[in-house]
């Protein structure tokens, strides 16, 4: 199959367009910018830079793909956005590429939907199934792992980790790291439990449930800093979610994290 290219899109001389694609009318693909096979940019679509999407990722009208580092420091230097296979980005959302200082590099992994009016920053790194409600904001250099569930009109400081499987509730701001499978809400984001819904919507199993919940308390209210008391759990439990959890926390970070209240 070759691409589908309405006449009024302008496709740079360098861009590669890979069979079955289609790019609908208005839309500009930059001359470094990388389109697997099946993207389709609906309409009036902007991809710029050294930008590669993958297979089967649909992007919906007015969406800016590429565009570069809303950092001030920024100097035009050579660096990267990648996204994954079967994403979909739908409309107005932003997403920047990396900067010299954050490892050059902003990626997106697979089966992400970007809700209407979201941004993803410079040298973010987002995983594989993740979601962004409507007109949340991650700022640069944040790390999302998979399975995060970001609500509507929330923001995210940068250089922020969470965890995977963690759910944002809406209208939140979250400026420290947020542990693996946790539900974080309020104004002020404070970490008020686990996010019981979702591993249960995943199927998983009780026991590894009941692990988390009994770790989650012993982080609560055990003895010493947050991180002693991650020291203290490791080895007390086979979970595997429990063991995510504990590497989560004892992992390098550049800043504080979230607590249970």
């Amino acid at each position: 199959m070759q691409p589908d290219i309405h006449p009024s899109a302008v496709i740079d001389p360098g861009a590669q367009v890979a069979p079955g694609c289609r790019i609908g009318p208005f839309c500009h693909v930059g001359a470094q910018v990388v389109l697997a096979a099946g993207v389709v940019l609906q309409s009036h679509v902007v991809v710029s830079g050294d930008t590669h999407i993958g297979p089967d990722t649909v992007i919906f009208p007015f969406a800016v793909v590429g565009g570069i580092p809303q950092d001030l420091k920024y100097a035009g230097e050579p660096t990267r956005l990648r996204i994954g296979a079967r994403n979909r980005i739908r409309e107005h959302v932003t997403i920047n590429l990396g900067t010299a200082g954050g490892g050059a590099e902003t990626r997106i992994g697979d089966d992400c939907l970007f809700m209407a009016g979201c941004h993803i920053a410079h040298d973010c790194q987002i995983g594989n199934q993740v979601i962004v409600v409507n007109s949340s904001a991650v700022a640069g250099h944040c790390v999302i792992d998979d399975e995060v569930i970001i609500g509507g009109l929330c923001g995210i400081h940068q250089f922020v980790r969470i965890g995977r499987g963690a759910i944002i509730g809406a209208v939140t701001m979250v400026t420290h790291d947020v542990i693996p499978y946790g539900l974080v809400q309020g104004p002020r984001g404070v970490l008020d439990g686990l996010n019981l819904v979702g591993l249960k919507r995943r199927g998983v199993d009780r026991a590894d449930i009941a692990a988390l919940r009994a770790a989650f308390q012993a982080l609560k209210v055990g003895q010493g800093a947050f991180q002693d008391r991650a020291r203290a759990l490791q080895g007390q439990s086979g979970s595997p979610y429990v063991k995510d959890m504990l590497a989560f926390v004892l992992g390098a970070s550049d800043r504080q994290f979230l607590t249970p209240v």
